[in-house]
């Protein structure tokens, strides 16, 4: 059949004669998944090398190489070749290999020059998956150092072909308008109300009763899929209408079944991810019913999470579900919302390289020999925040040194072609002897949940485990009230076997004692480090990373005094434990026996007003165990005993008058002259360490404190003339004419307070000054019951204004008293009267 991109196809061909690269925009349908590959097979310029096309899923991979197989009257594995995640269909023979993204990356690592291949097709770029970006990335590195003769081409249905152009060395941009019927779109008339799946069960019966043709239904993932499904069947459909789910984990015969013509006379409803967005055609559809929604994956680099988000689709895919519906003749398109809804949506997808987890892209750059990602060209950048991240939890993993370089332990990750935790952990493994648990786990871990109904809600992965193993080996699930999806059980197991195909062979000797599934938990610690959770008194577990986690419903495992989580949900505070598994203290310090640190923690506990000692064994945020400790670093003691001071404030310290005093002295020194030392409450609190640290040594408690001096301390604060200037200038007492030495209050510094009878400055004429004769004391007059009768900072005034009628007064309540006529010529007394 004879399709629109062959009408482009001979511009292309000589694009790629005279130049290495080129960006191809194609509508969907127009064919350029198939018919380029093979179009390009025979030309010179590939020398007898390999094409590989790559495809974003497998599934679309798998179909890719079987339509291009079918149109050469051959089998895959003969010209045209398939590999994908554990299916490889490739003979000596095979010209044209069709891969998904990742493969592509192995295949940079082991040989960059890519020495047997000529050409590289990235089929949908514009979904710009982590694997898409980091090979592009690669082969134009690449393409620059070793390869000049070696072709490129990005194709995409949508894409900001532009900007791909640019990066490609500026390439013009060759469009295929292809060959689309049209499409009627119908939007909703106000917006939807309640939940998703039983509005989408009424429109498929709506589309059934109103229009021709098999049905697409896009719908987020699996879960909404089955309720969709369950709705479907439920309700009486026309007779000879076929449901056909479509997404990844379905079996193969499950998959073709749903992208295969229906039988003539029959209707065929397919409900599908997006996984039917681009890549393949479904046979028949001339309906699309789309839900607006998609999940996909957000990574969290605050928490060093990802999970599951769902959320509207851009512009961008709706136009490409839309288009679905018009590959073979007119048809419909139903949009599960409003066009003013429609108007709100973004242009395009985030691309993942700016929300994905970068742990397997830092250790794929780290064994490429990038330290810097903008070495490589990039049309995103790796956001540097998660790329730091990923190269921490590395770190941890063993795969990186301290210096973010490559460990062979990591080069040995990388050949694994697994998530770097997977690979760990099932590296490690291998050491224990415990391979074979690992590879399930690993399996286990890559799938959906198996667990159904309330069981699902358990978080406990020894549960799965035993499901998984008695699935695999006896064919049914044998745990009593459990539900188990027993088809995603036998898919799993089939994984898992082979990876045990891959690694257990490699395994030592079998030293691990007892029941290999006690051991779970000590696996997830090797691939889940810092998700090692405590459990403390409330309820709830502190990760290793700080990060809190709870259970979200009653369960044995939340009881567990360690576990280790494989899943949690990244919601507020205390993220919810979706998936996690118990393990011992002993296994703890197997496992993590390079980052247990021992440390004497010293602090200062606040109840007992003392410096506390006690040893620890730390894992991260986690304290493993702890024992009294009788000796201690001085120095930590008395940094611990600083920081109680500085916590509780000056008052812990045994502040008497003399020391009040001395204090309020040297501030008042230090408001006339700066270079006097600074003790006000704030400048001790914040200079704890110089002024009180020398002389601390030895205590640790409140009592200890107690028989210190800080007279003698503040003192030492001076140097040898501030001291001999300090009782001259600001003196503790001052003699007044009746010879009584009277305490002056310095306690506001800006104005000393004498506070003194009235009768005992008689004869003193002048108010006295201190601080160098600059500050003139003030005067508190008091009545010989020291009450004061009059304030004053000049004592000629008011002997000379003021007397007479304080006199008058005075002398009405205190007649047995002294109140001479002239107090200047009078006799000062401390009596009262003076003596004769």
């Amino acid at each position: 059949m004879q399709l629109p991109i062959e009408e482009i196809m001979p511009s292309l061909i000589a694009r790629l004669r005279e130049h290495p690269n080129a960006v191809l925009v194609a509508a969907p349908g127009a064919g350029k998944t198939t018919r380029v590959p093979l179009a390009l097979r025979d030309e010179p310029w590939l020398a007898g090398r390999r094409i590989l096309l790559l495809e974003p899923r497998r599934l679309a991979a798998r179909t890719s190489a079987r339509y291009m197989a079918q149109a050469l009257g051959e089998q895959v594995g003969e010209t045209v070749g398939c590999r994908v995640k554990m299916e490889a269909k490739v003979g000596p023979r095979t010209r044209i290999e069709v891969i998904t993204e990742g493969v592509l990356t192995r295949m940079l690592q082991a040989d960059p020059a890519l020495e047997d291949v000529g050409l590289i097709l990235f089929d949908e770029f514009h979904e710009r998956s982590l694997h898409a970006d980091l090979g592009l990335a690669l082969s134009l590195q690449t393409q620059n150092l070793f390869r000049e003769d070696l072709r490129m081409v990005v194709m995409s249905a949508t894409l900001d072909a532009a900007a791909v152009a640019e990066m490609l060395g500026g390439v013009p941009v060759i469009q295929s308008e292809g060959r689309a019927y049209p499409v009627e779109t119908r939007y909703l008339n106000r917006q939807m109300s309640g939940r998703l799946e039983p509005n989408v069960v009424q429109k498929i019966r709506e589309a059934l009763t109103q229009d021709e043709g098999d049905i697409l239904v896009f719908l987020p993932g699996a879960k909404e899929i089955r309720r969709v499904e369950a709705g479907l069947l439920e309700s009486s459909l026309p007779a000879n209408t076929v449901v056909a789910p479509l997404y990844g984990a379905l079996s193969q015969d499950a998959q073709d079944m749903a992208i295969q013509p229906g039988v003539a006379g029959q209707r065929k409803i397919v409900l599908a991810t997006s996984i039917a967005e681009t890549s393949l055609t479904v046979e028949g559809v001339r309906i699309v019913i789309d839900s607006g929604l998609m999940r996909v994956p957000r990574f969290s680099p605050r928490t060093g999470m990802t999970r599951l988000e769902t959320t509207r689709v851009s512009k961008a895919s709706a136009d490409q579900r839309r288009g679905r519906a018009g590959r073979l003749a007119k048809g419909v398109c139903y949009r599960m919302w409003t066009e003013q809804e429609q108007r709100g949506l973004t242009a395009h997808t985030t691309p993942e390289i700016r929300e994905a987890d970068l742990t397997s892209l830092a250790l794929e750059l780290a064994a490429w020999g990038v330290d810097d990602p903008a070495e490589l060209a990039w049309l995103d950048e790796p956001p540097k925040a998660a790329l730091e991240h990923a190269q921490e939890l590395l770190i941890q993993l063993g795969a990186m040194d301290s210096g973010r370089k490559i460990t062979s332990h990591g080069r040995e990750l990388v050949e694994m072609g697994l998530h770097p935790r997977i690979a760990h952990m099932i590296r490690a493994a291998t050491d224990r002897g415990l391979t074979e648990v690992a590879c399930e786990l690993a399996a286990l871990l890559g799938e959906r949940d198996i667990l159904r109904g309330r069981a699902h809600l358990d978080a406990d992965l020894r549960l799965r485990l035993e499901a998984l193993r008695s699935v695999g080996q006896k064919g049914v699930a044998s745990l009593a009230g459990v539900a188990v999806d027993e088809g995603a059980c036998q898919r799993i197991w089939q994984e898992a076997s082979h990876f045990k195909q891959r690694w257990v062979n490699r395994q030592k000797e079998n030293y691990e004692a007892g029941d290999p599934l006690s051991q779970i938990g000590s696996l997830l610690a090797e691939a889940y480090p810092d998700r090692i959770g405590q459990r403390r008194d409330s309820g709830k577990y502190l990760l290793r990373n700080g990060r809190g986690a709870v259970f979200a419903s009653e369960q044995a495992l939340a009881y567990a005094p360690y576990i280790v989580a494989a899943e949690l949900d990244d919601q507020g505070t205390d993220s919810r434990i979706v998936l996690a598994a118990s393990v011992t203290e002993a296994q703890l310090e197997e496992v993590c026996v390079k980052s247990i640190e021992e440390e004497t923690a010293v602090w200062w506990e606040k109840s007992s007003q003392s410096v506390r000692a006690r040893k620890r064994k730390r894992l991260g945020a986690l304290i493993l165990r702890e024992t009294p400790a009788s000796q201690a670093d001085p120095e930590a003691v008395t940094a611990a005993l600083l920081s109680g001071i500085a916590s509780e404030g000056l008052g812990l310290l045994p502040w008497n008058r003399s020391a009040r005093q001395m204090q309020e002295r040297l501030v008042f020194m230090h408001r006339l002259d700066s270079a006097w030392p600074d003790v006000s409450d704030e400048a001790l609190l914040a200079a704890l360490e110089e002024w009180l640290g020398p002389h601390v040594h030895g205590c640790r408690s409140r009592d200890d404190l107690s028989r210190l001096s800080l007279t003698a301390i503040l003192e030492a604060m001076l140097s040898w003339k501030q001291r001999r200037e300090l009782d001259e200038h600001a003196p503790t007492h001052i003699v007044v004419p009746s010879g009584s030495r009277i305490p002056i209050d310095y306690s506001s510094p800006q104005s000393p307070v004498l506070s003194v009878r009235l009768q005992e400055l008689f004869g003193w004429s002048q108010t006295p000054r201190i601080g160098m004769g600059r500050i003139p004391l003030t005067l508190h007059l008091l009545s010989p019951a020291q009450r004061p009768v009059q304030v004053t900072r000049d004592l000629a005034s008011f002997w000379q204004n003021t007397y007479f009628e304080v006199k008058k007064d005075l002398k009405g309540r205190y007649p047995k008293h002294y109140w001479p006529d002239d107090p200047l010529q009078a006799i000062p007394t401390n009596r009262t009267r003076p003596r004769s």
